[in-house]
């Protein structure tokens, strides 16, 4: 009764706004690395809370409707970066249950091959069998996985804004340094992009090598989004029109640049991680997003609306 009624009153707040969620992995189990990344289960009761209070719409079909002053009440779009297999695997048989869309957005240069350059770093810290680990040096213990999350965000951010060559270096001699394998692969390949796009769900662009795009040159920043495109529509042989940013703040991570670039190749929507709504008035190539990781439903569809609001 309460998620209804907070349902109305998002209607009657939130009326002309579009909410976008941001998600990347679905996990089998809670990952104590990876806190905010949603389990199955998790995923589950937050798409029926969509599905039964939202209404879930086709990102380009949300952004037409946005744009033309026709976008239903408590409007959502579901989207994933960068690519995971359990995008496919595990995500999608529960957005199908729920009859939701959804867009993933793929780094191509990590299609079937190297697993992206943070999931590398998250691995070193994140073996309960290894102790210690050589860190510019010297020998740091490992311990509770508080200890060892801690530490990874601080590699994370200290690798995060090098240039891309370079931070793939880095991590390369952090694993040669500790003697460690590389994990399985947790990207899609590409028969499993092209099965996610024959399951109903948009394939959307996010660079070759997610670098950040405000570190490039504008020919380069040009080269990593158009050839992401190129490659993604070899694979599933339909157009992408979608694209959204590599880690995606604005004025941090991209800037006017990029979005020149990504409107001058006919996208006809590009996606920051600013939180926040969208209305007619927002530009449609820096759409906003959020994702709230609250863990009750009512809590979940409260930070929702309140994000309608402006209040997260």
């Amino acid at each position: 009764m309460l998620g209804r009624s907070l349902s109305v009153l998002g209607a009657a707040l939130g009326s002309g706004k579009l909410s976008i969620l941001i998600y990347h992995q679905v996990l089998a189990v809670q990952d104590p690395m990876r806190p905010s990344e949603p389990t199955v289960d998790t995923f589950n009761w937050q798409m029926q809370l969509l599905a039964r209070h939202f209404t879930p719409l086709p990102l380009d079909e949300a952004v037409v409707r946005l744009r033309e002053g026709e976008l239903p009440n408590n409007a959502v779009c579901v989207t994933f970066d960068d690519g995971y297999r359990n995008n496919l695997t595990l995500a999608q048989p529960i957005l199908a249950r729920y009859a939701i869309p959804a867009t993933v957005f793929v780094a191509t240069g990590f299609i079937g091959g190297s697993n992206m350059w943070n999931d590398r770093v998250i691995h070193l810290f994140a073996d309960p069998g290894r102790n210690s680990l050589i860190l510019d040096g010297q020998t740091v213990a490992l311990q509770d996985w508080a200890q060892r999350s801690r530490l990874s965000l601080e590699w994370l951010q200290r690798l995060k804004y090098l240039p891309v060559m370079e931070r793939r270096a880095a991590v390369d001699a952090m694993y040669v340094a500790n003697g460690v394998e590389e994990q399985e692969p947790l990207m899609m390949n590409q028969s499993e992009i092209r099965a996610l796009h024959s399951a109903g769900l948009a394939i959307g662009a996010h660079t070759v090598n997610h670098p950040i795009l405000k570190e490039l040159s504008g020919s380069d920043q040009r080269v990593e989004i158009v050839r992401s495109r190129q490659v993604l529509e070899g694979i599933v042989q339909a157009p992408v029109t979608q694209f959204a940013y590599p880690n995606g703040k604005r004025g941090t991570d991209f800037d006017d640049t990029a979005v020149d670039i990504v409107k001058s190749e006919g996208f006809c929507a590009a996606l920051s991680t600013d939180w926040g709504v969208s209305s007619a008035q927002t530009c449609p190539w820096q759409l906003r997003r959020f994702t709230p990781w609250d863990q009750s439903p009512m809590r979940f569809q409260a930070r929702l609306h309140m994000n309608q609001l402006g209040r997260v």
